[in-house]
Formats: C-alpha cells, sequence, structure tokens
C-alpha cells in the first residue's frame, strides 16, 4: 500500500494515478514452476530487516523473511513462525509458541531469543514503519519456543504488524556483517542469488531448498525487475517478459489487456479533499460544519472519477475502507452531487456572498486537477486560491500551512487510519482538532471489547463523515497485471500481492 511518507510517489501517480490461533497451512499442496517473472516500481534500499520497507517493496523482502503471523489475501491472520499467540486479559502481554524447526540460511536456530532480538532492533532501527513497534515495552524468550511481548498500552493493530516488515525475522548472527545491506539472511521461501542480482536494476533469488513450508513455495526461481517509468513497464510487459506487475496508473490498461494480460484490481486509497482546520484557525468558515458539508455537495464525484480516475474506481464519501469494521456502505453516497444544497448550506452559514480557500499546489497535479477543484467550487460561490508549493508540498502540509488539500490517502485498518488521521496526535490531523466525541469513541476502539471495537469504529465513521472532517470522492482503483501462465490473489491493504500468493495457471 501506498504510504503517507510516500505521498510524492502517490502525486506522481496522479500525474501520470484477539483469539489464540493453531498451526496449519494451506489445503492444497503447491507447485513448482521454472521461474516467477515480476515488475516492480520500486528497489530496496537496503535488505536489512530493521530497515526494511513494506507497500511496494514487500516481494524483495518476503522472499528472504518470513514474520511471525501471515497475514492472507482477505487479510484474516494465520500461523508463520508463529504456531499460536494469546493475550492476557487487558491485552498488554502477548504470548506466541513459535515453531522449533526452523533455521537461518546460516544454520543457526530460528528461536524465540532471535524473535525478540528482531523485534526490539526493528524499533530501534531506521525503517519508515519503526512506529509499528511504538507500544512494544519488552520482548522475552520465555523458553526457546515462547515469546512474550509486553505492551505499554493495547495496540489493536499490533497482530497485524506481527504479518509485516516489523516482524522480519534475521538471523542474529548477521546483525554485524559488513554486507547486511546485500547479503540478507533470514530463513524465508528463497535466497537471494547476489552474483546474478544487478543493484536497482534486477533482483535475482532461488529457492531454498530447506524451506520449512514447501506449500508456501510455488516456484524454483524469482526474478524482480525495476523500471522506473512507466513507458519501459508497458514495453516490457508487451513483449511478455513478466508475468505480473504492478502498474503506477490505469492510463495503459487497454493495451496492456490487448498484450494478454489479465487485470487483477484492488482498492488502496481514496482521493479527495482534507478539511483539516475544523477549529477555523486559519479560515473561520471551515468551523462551521455546513460550509465543510457543502464542500461535500460541491464536487460531481461521478465526472471527476471519470475524468481524473479514467473510470476505474468507486464513489465514496468515507475515508474508512471496505475492509474494515468502520465501513458502511451506505455512507458511499451521504453527499450526492447537490450545488444547490452547497449554495444553500453556505447561506445559512453566512456566507452567501461566498468564501475564499487557500489551497497547496505542485507540479505534480498537472492542470486538469486545480482547474476542476476551481471551478466546481467557483459553481457553488466558493473562491479557490492555489499556491505552488514545489518540492516543499508535504511538508507545508503538515507544518501545517494549508486549512484544506488534495490529497490521495491511504485506507488503513481502524485502529492505524485513527491514529493516522483522526487522533489529536495523528499526523494527518496536522491542527491537532479534538472533538469529545470523536475522543470517547477512539478510546472505546482502543479499549473495548471485540464487539464495543466494532460498534464504535461504525459510530465514528459516520459521525466524522456527518461532521464532514473530510470530502472524499472516490476510492481510485489499483490493478495489479498478470499473464496467462500466472494466477495471483490480490491483498487487501497493500499494493503488492504477497509473494505466496502467485502460482502458475493450471
Amino acid at each position: 500500500m501506498f504510504r503517507p511518507r510516500r505521498m510524492a510517489a502517490v502525486l506522481a501517480a496522479v500525474a501520470l494515478g484477539l483469539a489464540g490461533c493453531s498451526a496449519g497451512g494451506d489445503a492444497s499442496q503447491a507447485q513448482t514452476s521454472q521461474t516467477l517473472t515480476l515488475g516492480t516500481l520500486q528497489a530496496p534500499k537496503t535488505f536489512a530487516a530493521n530497515q526494511s520497507e513494506f507497500a511496494n517493496l514487500s516481494p524483495y523482502y518476503q522472499a528472504v523473511y518470513d514474520t511471525l503471523i501471515r497475514m492472507k489475501p482477505d487479510g484474516s491472520l494465520v500461523p508463520m513462525l508463529a504456531t499460536e499467540w494469546t493475550y492476557n486479559s487487558d491485552k498488554t502481554v502477548l504470548t506466541l509458541k513459535l515453531r522449533s524447526d526452523v533455521k537461518f540460511t546460516d544454520g543457526t536456530a530460528f528461536d524465540a531469543a532471535a524473535a525478540a532480538a528482531n523485534l526490539e532492533r526493528f524499533k530501534a532501527g531506521t525503517s519508515p514503519d519503526a512506529q509499528f513497534m511504538a507500544a512494544l515495552a519488552s520482548a522475552k524468550a520465555v523458553d526457546a519456543a515462547t515469546l512474550e511481548l509486553t505492551l505499554s498500552a493495547p495496540d489493536p493493530a499490533f497482530l497485524n504488524y506481527l504479518s509485516k516488515d516489523a516482524s522480519f525475522m534475521q538471523s542474529p548472527a548477521s546483525f554485524t556483517a559488513a554486507d547486511i545491506a546485500t547479503k540478507p539472511v533470514g530463513s524465508g521461501p528463497y535466497l537471494l542469488d547476489t552474483a546474478a542480482t544487478v543493484t536497482g536494476t534486477s533482483y535475482v533469488y532461488k529457492r531454498n531448498p530447506d524451506y520449512w513450508d514447501k506449500d508456501l513455495v510455488h516456484y524454483d526461481n524469482l526474478v524482480l525487475n525495476v523500471y522506473s517509468d512507466q513507458t519501459s513497464l508497458l514495453n516490457a510487459i508487451k513483449s511478455g517478459t513478466l508475468n505480473g506487475a504492478n502498474t503506477a496508473d490505469n492510463n495503459t490498461l487497454t493495451e496492456i489487456e490487448a498484450a494478454g494480460y489479465k487485470v487483477n484490481p484492488l482498492q488502496l486509497n481514496y482521493a479527495g479533499l482534507l478539511l483539516f482546520d475544523r477549529a477555523g484557525t486559519t479560515n473561520p468558515a471551515l468551523k462551521d460544519v455546513r460550509v465543510r458539508q457543502a464542500i461535500n455537495y460541491a464536487f460531481d464525484t461521478k465526472s471527476l472519477l471519470q475524468s481524473l480516475g479514467q473510470g476505474y474506481g468507486e464513489l465514496t464519501a468515507q475515508v474508512f475502507p471496505p475492509s474494515s469494521d468502520a465501513f458502511d456502505k451506505s455512507l458511499d453516497s451521504r453527499y450526492a452531487y447537490d450545488p444547490a444544497k452547497a449554495k444553500s448550506l453556505l447561506a445559512e452559514a453566512g456566507y452567501a456572498s461566498g468564501l475564499t480557500l487557500k489551497l497547496p499546489s505542485s507540479t505534480l497535479f498537472g492542470t486538469s486537477l486545480p482547474a476542476l477543484i476551481t471551478q466546481q467550487l467557483k459553481d457553488v460561490g466558493i473562491t479557490v486560491e492555489f499556491t505552488d508549493t514545489g518540492n516543499n508540498f508535504i511538508a507545508d502540509l503538515l507544518a501545517p500551512k494549508y486549512g484544506v488539500t488534495y490529497m490521495i490517502l491511504e485506507q488503513q485498518s481502524d485502529w492505524q487510519l485513527i491514529n493516522m488521521m483522526l487522533a489529536p496526535t495523528a499526523p494527518w490531523n496536522p491542527y491537532k482538532y479534538e472533538d469529545p466525541k470523536v475522543d470517547e469513541l477512539i478510546n472505546t476502539v482502543h479499549l473495548g471489547s471485540a464487539d464495543e471495537q466494532k460498534s464504535a469504529a461504525k459510530e465514528l465513521n459516520k459521525y466524522i463523515v456527518e461532521q464532514a472532517w473530510f470530502a472524499p470522492w472516490y476510492r481510485p482503483q489499483s490493478s495489479y497485471v498478470t499473464d496467462a501462465k500466472t494466477n495471483v490473489e490480490v491483498q487487501t491493504g497493500n499494493a503488492y500481492p504477497f509473494i505466496w500468493s502467485f502460482s502458475p495457471a493450471s
């Protein structure tokens, strides 16, 4: 998935787009085939697990590193290196039972001490996702097969984090190796062939002959080729070089399908306006919920999806994704295009003669997007003044210097999204806006029972839609394409399918 720290990359795409578990693998026996060749849009900066990243970079690391928990394509969690796990009553102590038959590729054994060392190392490391382990107070090896994690406070997303880069398991013996950045030592399904790999261009992997879960390995060899621009990626697809690839946007899908590839759609983000200044700190008009609602009614989101998103996606008025407990399908149509309603709300709020909004812009937007925003808000009496922020777009947003902005942001699980966008300390709540009702509901999502968490999440979502904290337009379709020889299951919440989700077509 695209993350907030990668918003420059997202904008470039716009300019172009707990209970215990028991052990057990997938029911079907895996097939093997000679080579799986995939196209990627980015290359890893390092293979050191404590500096790793996820999202579009996930396949590079999943090939060599296992995680404690595995996330299936539908987002459910199943055992991996941990065979089962349980929380204590207040969810501040997580106990995991670990496999005892796993070795790293340097021959050393995987055990609870190795797991504890990796988790603490990740928390102290330089990964952009180091905050995933923010709640981890201590990691203790009770015995070789028992890991005890103590949290400073309950974290409803913590198990999800253990299925991502936060729990990539690297051999502790390699932590101080001089070649740690280029020679990963994990227990994963593949080994990086450093002799055949060209850093930044092509990464070649060979099947790990001693891998402990044969059912997860569907190919003997894996190649990840990097394409820095859409044209070179498209040419590689047309030539049949690739079995699969993720695309930067949907502009070339017709050509890709004509080349015999299947489009596998998924949704990761939403596009629209962020109405940051809900207290009216820089623009008093934004304090009035009627003004914020009017902004929502002002946009012809169906036309915007067609003109900006080539028609690929779904209209929405909520920032929570369909995969979340908070999602409510009925909210997607809460602000159907109604310029007359927008004008009426503005008049009720005392702005019948209009108001002015200052928005940041960037050359990455191109010219169509600012023009459409300007025209549609002008039609209801709102004047827009854009300021080019150059390379400081994200920095200026989060400073904060603007009360309103266009953005494409990641849709995450409930607790992650709350901490990214809604909580008073959330980075994408730069004015630190607070609402007592929102704070109460967030607290229930944090500390309540499973049923209370789900109910509070739904109520929270409905409330922020009614209060118009945002003005979402649509959930753009992301697309992963595969050739006729390759099947894949796209991954809930991640831009790139997980490496074990590829298999030869029968």
